[in-house]
């Protein structure tokens, strides 16, 4: 009797270790669940914006390796053109339209679809005054390219591709407000998919332009012109022909209201950036 009622209180307490362990091998089975689900949520939205941003640099690498079939100096100015001139007006019109991550995220949120399109349009009008602001890069890029100790050859030259650009620099300011525009409403999907024909587009294009047109270091840069341009209407029809029916209504003026608001949030974006 008396070793069986020794036993009875070790058996309770190996089903309470082993109920113990029970649920604890459930929980993690729920949390690796839980994590898969949620890994699967994130990759379906961050998967098509990863591809876009390796879609847009790929663009800039095949122009770049066109030029670089043309000669070294070709290939320099290409990457100096790129890297610095444009690359900088990139960067702070990328910035600025960063703004709209914020503004769209919260109308989004709070169900005020009809506001992501008026914050768009403010947008472009914001990014449209910058973009004209900093045309003078793009005028003097020569003599600027020269004082930081390039060489006048290869600054001439980048000169000359960074005119030619002005069309790719505008292209930035509708792009990008159009990008963060339709990522808000979690259509990243869209944006890869313009982003993939844009490329092709970009491919056959450089291909015409320099090996088949011979049109040179000034054919490079027309077709990333081009390619841009095509990303910036595709994405534009898709979202005024019925892409996004709640969040576009047509132009409103209500996009010149709360100007001064939107030009410090956008500038204070593009200067981080």
């Amino acid at each position: 009797m008396e070793g069986g009622e020794e036993r009875a209180p070790m058996l309770l307490l190996k089903k309470k270790k082993g109920t113990e362990e029970e649920e604890e091998d459930e929980s993690r089975l729920v949390l690796k669940e839980r994590a898969f689900i949620e890994s699967k949520k994130l990759w379906r939205i961050v998967g098509p914006a990863i591809f876009s941003r390796v879609v847009t640099y790929s663009m800039n690498v095949i122009t770049q390796a066109f030029a670089g079939h043309l000669g070294d100096l070709e290939l320099g100015a290409m990457s100096i053109a790129n890297n610095v001139v444009v690359g900088f007006n990139f960067g702070l019109l990328l910035g600025m339209a960063s703004a709209l991550e914020t503004l769209c995220g919260q109308a989004f949120g709070a169900k005020k679809y009809q506001m992501l399109g008026v914050y768009m349009q403010r947008s472009w009008i914001v990014l449209f005054l910058c973009a004209l602001a900093l045309l003078p890069m793009y005028f003097y890029a020569t003599p600027i390219l020269v004082r930081l100790g390039q060489p006048s050859d290869l600054s001439a030259l980048a000169g000359t591709i960074s005119f030619w650009s002005i069309p790719l620099h505008f292209s930035f300011a509708f792009v990008f407000p159009l990008q963060r525009f339709l990522q808000c409403q979690l259509k990243n999907s869209v944006i890869a998919a313009v982003s993939s024909v844009s490329l092709l587009v970009h491919i056959f294009v450089s291909w015409i332009f320099v090996n088949r047109l011979k049109l040179g270091i000034v054919g490079a840069s027309i077709t990333l012109n081009f390619s841009w341009w095509v990303n910036v209407l595709l994405l534009y029809c898709y979202v005024t022909c019925g892409g996004c029916p709640l969040s576009w209504n047509g132009y409103s003026m209500e996009a010149f209201s709360g100007f001064w608001e939107f030009i410090k949030l956008s500038a204070a974006s593009g200067v981080m950036l």
